[in-house]
């Protein structure tokens, strides 16, 4: 297929069925309005699909962010703000993920920060006209306004800098915030957003004038995790927040069940960590000893989180992440949807073809699907 504007692509039908193909790519160049168009996928690309068993899937969806995201990585140092410090476990996923990848490809942020101790002057003195990379996940819209509002700030602040969203899903409430968040990225100009799921490729392509770039969670390119003996035969880890939206109650029909959020967590241990961390980087300068503490917290509250996963034989969950790292993990699972699709439109780009896991619209199917993954068996 020739090269052309990427409206000219015959995309979108065929992702529709649920392949994760993208069409276009912004440059890194530091010319506000220099871009470079990669060709269109061809209809092979497109119709793609995505390997059965974790390993191969894994190694697939690391390609297709590899694919996106290095031709936005040049040799420059670059920061990676808007670190999650925070009990849920799934935005510790993305964060390792992000910092993964980076390593990966023998690069180390000159600069991270989170909400509460991010300083422009330190950001510009670290990175000069580098480029930006946003955190991941599913903030982008109005459902956690501190996280919107921070990334806003950050196009205004920075107007010279090429900026990155990382792999985003997006739900807005309010056309206002729309056109806010459309306005700061136009008078940007250098604003690439990516996002992980189709709906969302196609809401921001109608609302926001920038490139956008389909791509999976980055929480994958951590790759395969260990687990450890179950404890249970199902484990249902089902969201009590504000994307909560299952309900009915969780029946035991005579198997051993654990049921919990991964939203709580143990100051102590946090404060262990943070101490342990000080100590192991009293020698880095303080830069790189934030980026080490980062990812220690982040490791501590990942582990939490796994350690609740294959506490169950079997895993019931209607977080993006505990199916993420259910997949990663090699468990069998059902999936469930929170309140605005994010699971579902994410399993039909990406993981929808992985061989442990079923999709349910409500709890009593969930349960009985996970009966059927144990294979029926009763302890």
């Amino acid at each position: 297929m020739a090269r052309g504007d990427r409206r000219d692509c015959a995309w979108r039908p065929l992702l529709s069925r649920g392949v994760g193909a993208s069409v276009s790519l912004s440059s890194p160049t530091r010319g506000k309005t220099a871009h470079t168009k990669r060709p269109c996928p061809t209809m092979t690309e497109m119709l793609t699909v995505r390997p059965a068993t974790r390993d191969a899937l894994i190694a697939d969806l690391k390609h297709s962010i590899d694919a996106q995201l290095l031709p936005l990585l040049d040799d420059a140092p670059f920061a990676l703000v808007d670190y999650p410090d925070h009990s849920n476990v799934g935005d510790s996923a993305i964060w390792l993920g992000e910092t993964a990848f980076f390593s990966a490809h023998h690069r180390r942020p000159a600069y991270v920060s989170a909400l509460k101790n991010h300083v422009d002057d330190e950001l510009a003195a670290a990175i000069g006209d580098g480029t930006i990379f946003l955190h991941g996940g599913g903030n982008f819209g109005t459902i956690w306004k501190a996280h919107q509002d921070f990334r806003i700030a950050i196009m205004r602040r920075f107007p010279d800098n090429p900026i990155v969203q990382l792999p985003q899903s997006i739900h807005f409430a309010s056309e206002d915030s729309v056109e806010e968040t459309a306005r700061a990225i136009e008078a940007h100009g250098r604003f690439t957003l990516m996002v992980r799921d189709v709906p969302s490729l196609e809401f921001a392509r109608r609302h926001f004038q920038c490139e956008v770039l389909l791509a999976p969670d980055m929480a994958f390119y951590m790759g395969a995790l260990d687990r450890g003996p179950p404890k249970h035969d199902l484990f249902y880890l089902l969201r009590t927040d504000l994307e909560k939206s299952v309900e009915g109650q969780v029946r035991a029909g005579g198997r051993s069940i654990a049921v919990a959020d991964w939203l709580a967590e143990d100051r102590m241990q946090i404060r262990l960590v943070l101490a342990a961390s000080r100590l192991l980087t009293i020698a880095d300068n303080p830069r790189v000893a934030r980026v080490k503490t980062y990812d220690r917290l982040a490791r501590a509250r990942l582990d939490r989180g796994t350690v609740m996963l294959f506490s169950g034989r079997a895993v019931v969950t209607d977080r993006l992440h505990g199916h993420i790292l259910s997949t990663l993990l090699d468990l069998p699972h059902v999936a469930l949807d929170n309140s605005y699709r994010k699971l579902g439109n994410f399993i039909d780009a990406w993981t929808g073809g992985f061989d442990r896991l079923r999709t349910a619209e409500a709890l009593d199917e969930a349960s009985a699907l996970a009966g059927d993954l144990l294979g029926g068996g009763r302890r």
